[in-house]
């Protein structure tokens, strides 16, 4: 078993890296003060072709494998989980409906635009009343003349209302216990987008509700066969969860590299923090944590790109490094103490946007639904 990282992979975890520490980590705190969407950063890492990683270059995306993007994912994280949710919720939930079910027509007229970055996607999967319970979407498509005509609402819906958005895929019902996946342009007459929701985290992401009245979109911006809507958001779903474990595991490397710079220089009692047993040992145990929870992220990237299946495992990364960052930041900010609270420590960011780690993308519950089913219980 060669457990070393490729060239490839060990360069675009330096990339991505030194862009985050260089451009990301000096506005992090502002961007998250303000609630304002990192346009710029988008653009150049747009530029860098890291907004299509997993997208063959045929259509205009990165070439790359499952282990490359979620490795840029980790290292974004590492520093601000706005920037990365922005380009995991583009790429393995905006774009990849489209590149997995899309007719050469669809991938043609959307995917270079897309994973080239100069615009963005969605996905409008959850509603008021269909979060865990997915399948039980309300929102409903029927085809006149032509045209699906949508009525519904979709709601926490990540990118569906920045300036670059291109389009969003919606799950919708398109007849008795039919679900289907609909494409529909942003601007599209009948498609109505909220303001930005006001969250505890990922305050620099876009999160909107988004409505349809009336909404009409061609016959032909049906994703795949007729009903099998379920069985698409499903294998999106199984995807994304890489993409959300890996920002598991970044945010839980950040709180580390945060705690450990702190109790270095820290002191109390005349001597560093990080000479106290106390401190010590949960370090150790946030290094140890760190890396079981890399490998099952590894993992389940490594199977997906095998062609193998990789559902149980992307379930198992996502809810093992959901409840590690959960653990991280907590003992994290207990090392920093009293200046951890603020804001002005960045260790408080890390803090608020961590929770929602454990409940999108599938709560840790519906993970260890979905594992159990895997075992056969």
């Amino acid at each position: 078993m060669n457990l070393d990282l490729s060239p490839e992979h060990d360069l675009i975890r330096e990339t991505v890296r030194e862009f985050a520490l260089e451009r990301i980590a000096p506005v992090a705190e502002e961007l998250d003060r303000e609630h304002r969407f990192p346009y710029e950063l988008v653009a150049e890492l747009a530029d860098l072709g890291l907004m299509g990683i997993p997208i063959p270059e045929t259509y205009g995306g990165g070439g790359g494998d499952t282990l490359s993007y979620a490795i840029a994912i980790e290292e974004l994280t590492r520093i601000d989980s706005s920037v990365a949710i922005t380009v995991a919720a583009h790429t393995s939930l905006g774009t990849m409906p489209i590149f997995l079910f899309g007719t050469e027509e669809q991938k043609r007229r959307w995917l270079p635009e897309l994973a080239s970055g100069r615009r963005l996607a969605a996905f409008g999967l959850t509603e008021a009343d269909a979060g865990s319970d997915a399948g039980a979407t309300r929102t409903r498509a029927e085809l006149h003349d032509g045209s699906w005509v949508i009525g519904g609402s979709k709601i926490f819906i990540t990118n569906a209302g920045t300036d670059i958005t291109g389009c969003v895929t919606i799950t919708a019902l398109t007849g008795e216990g039919e679900v289907s996946n609909l494409i529909v342009p942003n601007g599209t007459p009948g498609y109505e987008i909220s303001g930005p929701m006001r969250k505890l985290g990922w305050r620099a992401s876009d999160t909107r509700e988004l409505s349809f009245r009336e909404c009409a979109v061609p016959e032909a911006n049906l994703l795949g066969r007729r009903g099998e809507g379920f069985r698409q958001f499903l294998e999106i779903l199984d995807g994304g969860r890489i993409s959300i474990a890996a920002m598991g595991v970044g945010l839980a490397q950040g709180a580390y590299d945060l705690a450990y710079a702190y109790a270095k220089e820290r002191e109390q009692f005349g001597k560093p923090i990080s000479t106290f047993q106390a401190v010590q040992f949960k370090l150790a145990d946030m290094a140890t944590e760190l890396e079981a929870g890399r490998a099952l992220v590894y993992k389940a990237a490594w199977l997906k790109d095998q062609g193998r299946p990789f559902a149980r495992e992307a379930a198992m990364a996502k809810l093992y490094t959901g409840e590690l960052s959960n653990r991280a930041v907590n003992w994290s900010l207990q090392i920093h103490g009293g200046y951890g609270y603020m804001d002005e420590f960045a260790i408080s960011r890390l803090y608020r946007d961590q929770k929602i780690l454990e409940i999108g993308e599938g709560t840790n519950e519906v993970q260890r639904m979905v594992i159990a089913k895997h075992l056969g219980l």
